[in-house]
């Protein structure tokens, strides 16, 4: 046992000495050990919090959820412009290799400044869990939704430790654009009812999340065939979690738009109404809120 933790340590301080120098000393980079705190203690509280709520009424936080939604709408705005800025809009930038630029050029700190604000915000995300939690929203709570809230902050701890900027911040971008519109959309579902004729864009929006995890496969799978000056553990990380992600949410997808579902029996309902149970088209299954067919956020 104690020759298997020197090698360990050996191995951890020799995997340190190639990480990038610009972030040693910026806020969570020193170690990733609080990054893997979090993320621990997410996932464990996640059937805590359920625990405790399950005999509690919800809570009414209808307020709280639009100043939320409204203040990541335009984090992830931001996010998704430095992107762009950094790098993906200057003609610097290639969808093919492109390697990581580890100079102090304000172009390059900026990039990783923004990689790690990135990295800093799926903490933020954590609140997505909460809100659901608060509001007895139990069955969006999926294997999906935790998978990609209690594992992506960390994975991406080590793109800026080691790779903040070039080739991986390609699905960093694209996510952030993705958020972007995803947070509006909440935003607005969680104004109520007489905001309900602006969501009618609902079931685009799921199918932009389904191409955003093909954009992402299709980009990462690269690096696999040819050579570039970016180490290809990262690809193989990214690759690894868009298809993780694209099998799981493509069953969603199936499930909630093509796969037939029970119809109601009209004549049996004494007042000659229906009831309907279900959203009219359709939920997204890893964030903090949809609308149902009355405009109000159902998860």
């Amino acid at each position: 046992m104690t020759s298997f933790i020197t090698k360990a340590t050996e191995y951890y301080d020799d995997l340190l000495k190639s990480a990038d120098p610009r972030v040693a000393d910026w806020f969570m980079m020193a170690t990733p050990w609080p990054a893997l705190f979090l993320c621990v203690f997410y996932v464990s509280s996640v059937k805590f919090g359920i625990g405790i709520m399950t005999k509690r009424k919800p809570f009414e936080i209808r307020k709280i959820l639009v100043v939320y939604n409204i203040f990541m709408m335009f984090l992830s705005g931001y996010v998704f412009v430095e992107f762009l800025l950094s790098g993906w809009l200057t003609g610097t930038y290639s969808l093919g290799c492109q390697p990581v630029d580890y100079s102090y050029t304000p172009q390059a700190i900026r990039m990783a400044k923004v990689s790690w604000l990135f990295f800093f915000s799926k903490f933020i995300e954590f609140f997505d869990t909460l809100f659901f939690i608060l509001r007895k929203k139990f069955g969006h709570i999926s294997f999906l939704h935790v998978f990609h809230h209690g594992a992506l902050p960390f994975m991406w701890w080590f793109g800026v430790k080691f790779v903040p900027g070039g080739f991986g911040t390609f699905h960093a971008m694209i996510n952030s654009f993705i958020h972007l519109i995803m947070y509006t959309y909440y935003g607005l579902a969680a104004m109520g009812p007489k905001f309900q004729k602006y969501l009618w864009w609902k079931k685009y929006l799921t199918t932009l999340q389904l191409i955003q995890f093909i954009a992402m496969l299709v980009h990462s799978i690269q690096l696999l065939f040819i050579e570039c000056n970016y180490p290809v553990i990262f690809a193989k990380a990214i690759t690894a979690n868009a298809l993780m992600m694209l099998v799981l949410f493509g069953d969603f997808y199936w499930k909630e738009y093509f796969k037939k579902k029970p119809t109601v029996d009209v004549s049996r309902m004494s007042n000659g109404s229906v009831k309907c149970n279900m959203q009219h088209n359709g939920s997204l299954p890893n964030k903090n809120g949809t609308a149902k067919s009355n405009g109000i956020k159902s998860d």
